[in-house]
């Protein structure tokens, strides 16, 4: 399985891969996540995986 990728190889990210996709620091993203109270799609162990519904909810609050 390729970092960032969830079981199925569908197009769900980690904080820390939507944080380099937006260009902003892990801790920003982390932040709008839980302010914005969202559930990840998808975990593996202990990793959380947003969907692209997520990333944008991400993206808008960060602006």
């Amino acid at each position: 399985m390729a970092k960032g990728e969830a079981a199925g190889g569908s197009d769900l990210a980690t904080a820390a891969n939507i944080a380099k996709e937006l260009g902003v620091s892990d801790g920003k993203v982390k932040k709008a996540i839980a302010e914005l109270k969202l559930a990840p799609d998808a975990k593996k162990g202990v990793c959380c995986y947003y969907g692209p519904a997520a990333k944008k909810k991400i993206a808008a609050a960060l602006k």
